[in-house]
């Protein structure tokens, strides 16, 4: 842990190790959907939730033992660089999971963030790739450290591997 990094209790007897500035600030920036060009990573306990809302055989695919929401050809101006998005991204630019029925996955949770674990504990950073793309780091005025529970589901605490850059 560098001198920079500190403590943040998330949530009771629960804390992260942030490796970013606490005077960060984020917040959604409408028609900025960077973060749905990525392969979503779904943990298994979400694979149930997300099995209530959509047809797992559709939206999710496989690769290298775990399950990732689908990137698919979107026609679109919201799709990425190749033309590709998330399977739930929808024409107005929205996800379908999120607008519809107030949920997503942890990894759409923690974006613009990062998360690993290491030596036992949960370790927050900015993504690299965000500090480029994400529009909305460094906007408004709500402190990302002081908000880390709308980022980081309670149950990352509780994987083996809560790494959230793995990738499809």
């Amino acid at each position: 842990m560098s001198a920079d990094d500190r403590r943040v209790e998330v949530y009771p007897g629960k804390e992260a190790v942030v490796e970013f500035d606490p005077g960060l600030t984020f917040d959604c920036v409408s028609e900025c959907t960077w973060c749905c060009h990525h392969g979503v990573l779904v943990y298994d306990r979400e694979f149930l939730e997300l099995a209530k809302r959509a047809n797992l055989n559709e939206a999710t695919t496989q690769f290298r033992g775990e399950d990732f929401v689908v990137r698919e050809e979107k026609d679109h101006d919201h799709a990425g660089d190749d033309g590709r998005a998330c399977y739930f991204l929808r024409e107005d630019g929205l996800c379908e999971l999120h607008a519809e029925d107030d949920w997503k996955p942890a990894r759409c949770s923690v974006f613009p963030l990062s998360v690993r674990a290491e030596a036992g504990d949960i370790h927050v950073s900015v993504r690299e790739s965000a500090r480029e793309h994400c529009e909305g780091m460094n906007v408004g005025d709500r402190k990302v450290v002081d908000n880390l529970e709308a980022f980081l589901p309670e149950y990352l605490w509780d994987l083996d591997d809560p790494d959230s850059e793995r990738e499809l």
